[in-house]
């Protein structure tokens, strides 16, 4: 958060916080373990299918379905095999701190494959994943090393979470065996309500396409998140225009922010509805984001709608400054070059207006907008 016409804080946060559980009184977001690079995508890779999830899963041994202890023993074997790679994986980056992260830069990208090759041996998609990020971020810019360095912390995190899971509390745990690539079924209670649809996007890398939905619910005040996937070049089935509210139940998977859900039950089609999400100040928008770092620490991004702010330039960039304030949130560098945010600036013209989208270390993302009076809501991406 920055004050008006000021721009994003540039420093880089501590790789691991001293005291995870304090937010900071003053509004501001904590100091996170540090920055991601610019080519991730804008939400937590917990929520990504990737081919090498299917892979771990189709190398694992089959269970026989209805034995609960041939799955057992099935799961004990994927968990010490995850185990191992972990533990190797901590042993590389040793390696390489203590080679030098100037290094790192040398050494190619068949380093950093061979190694992701060797988490998704070991069962562990997401370690992986992150893998490759790293191999992405030598040369990629100036302060590259300081980038890096903060990746590695919390790729160390992840995986002393991992090998500590046992001593975690519930949430935390199963939020760390996301994060390596475990994936659980849904088992929150159905909750149905109305909920409305905030946004719908798509991204997509060689091997799928990623389609995210926000939902708000009316009655439960709860925002949640339904991924669907298609094959790469194909749109995911799952579609919900924004600004609609479909009459459903949604079951809640097992994380420490429970958001990402599964549809259930439709009781009836999409149907136009005369609510918005209730929106924050830039603030609080900043306070939310930091308390959930405290039960992910590898949390990219919340949801948050925020209300009656202005998008105004800031430098070479734009910000979202509060219409009865001085504080703003500046707006992430893709956002800024989208025509999304020209939409946003027609919509306001200068006047407050009411935008849902994702608050975190880069900045915020709009997705959704509002007018200050009656109007339906503006797709913004």
């Amino acid at each position: 958060m920055t004050q008006q016409g000021g721009t994003a804080p540039e420093t880089a946060s501590p790789a691991v916080a001293s005291s995870p559980g304090v937010v900071p009184p003053d509004g501001e977001a904590p100091e996170r373990a540090g920055r991601r690079s610019d080519g991730r995508h804008e939400c937590a890779e917990e929520e990504r299918h990737t081919d090498e999830e299917r892979a771990a899963d189709a190398s694992a041994p089959a269970a026989v379905p209805g034995d609960p202890e041939a799955a057992r023993r099935r799961a004990e074997r994927r968990a010490e095999r995850i185990t191992a790679g972990a533990t190797e994986l901590e042993q590389r980056l040793a390696d390489l701190l203590r080679g030098g992260l100037a290094g790192a830069g040398q050494a190619g990208h068949g380093l950093w494959e061979e190694t992701a090759a060797r988490m998704v041996d070991a069962q562990a998609p997401g370690l992986a994943s992150r893998v490759r990020e790293l191999g992405a971020i030598p040369a990629s810019g100036p302060g590259w090393p300081v980038r890096l360095l903060e990746e590695c912390a919390l790729l160390h995190l992840l995986d002393q979470g991992w090998l500590r899971r046992e001593r975690l509390p519930d949430g935390l745990a199963a939020t760390v065996r996301s994060r390596v690539g475990l994936q659980a079924a849904a088992d929150g209670p159905p909750v149905r309500d109305r909920w409305l649809v905030l946004a719908q996007y798509d991204t997509a890398d060689t091997r799928l396409t990623t389609r995210r939905i926000w939902l708000h619910g009316a009655e439960s005040d709860r925002t949640a998140l339904l991924l669907s996937y298609g094959a790469a070049g194909r749109a995911p089935e799952l579609t919900l225009p924004v600004g609609l509210a479909l009459d459903a139940e949604l079951s809640a998977y097992p994380d420490a922010g429970r958001q990402r859900a599964a549809l259930g039950r439709r009781f009836a089609p999409p149907e136009p509805v005369p609510i918005r999400p209730r929106g924050l100040t830039t603030p609080q928008a900043a306070v939310r984001y930091g308390e959930a770092l405290r039960d992910d620490p590898w949390l990219d991004s919340v949801p948050v709608a925020l209300d009656r702010v202005v998008p105004v330039p800031d430098g070479d960039g734009w910000q979202l400054a509060d219409a009865d304030g001085d504080t703003a949130l500046p707006l992430t560098r893709t956002a800024g070059s989208q025509a999304g945010l020209w939409r946003l600036v027609a919509l306001s013209g200068g006047a407050p207006v009411t935008v849902f989208g994702e608050c975190g270390h880069r900045g915020f993302t709009p997705l959704t907008a509002w007018p200050a009076g009656p109007g339906p809501a503006v797709p913004l991406c």
